[in-house]
């Protein structure tokens, strides 16, 4: 008997949690830099860092969406 299918699922639902993660911080630095821009004494530096942060976070969720869309030529 094969452990395939169980190591599959485990991966899968390892991939679904840490993508739910990923959005969830995404979101939060959505709030943070919105609420920093009210604030005309921001650290721009500052800025530019949770910028870069969420650049990362929305390339790190789009790879791990394609990877979890099922290959249709398979």
């Amino acid at each position: 008997m094969s452990d395939e299918p169980s190591n599959v699922n485990t991966d899968l639902f390892k991939n679904i949690e840490r993508l739910r993660r990923l959005r969830i911080e995404h979101r939060d630095l959505d709030d943070i830099i919105s609420r920093l821009t009210m604030d005309f004494k921001v650290d721009e530096v500052q800025m530019k860092r949770l910028k870069k942060r969420k650049l990362l976070l929305k390339d790190q969720i789009a790879r791990l969406e394609s990877q979890l869309i099922p290959d249709l030529n398979a």
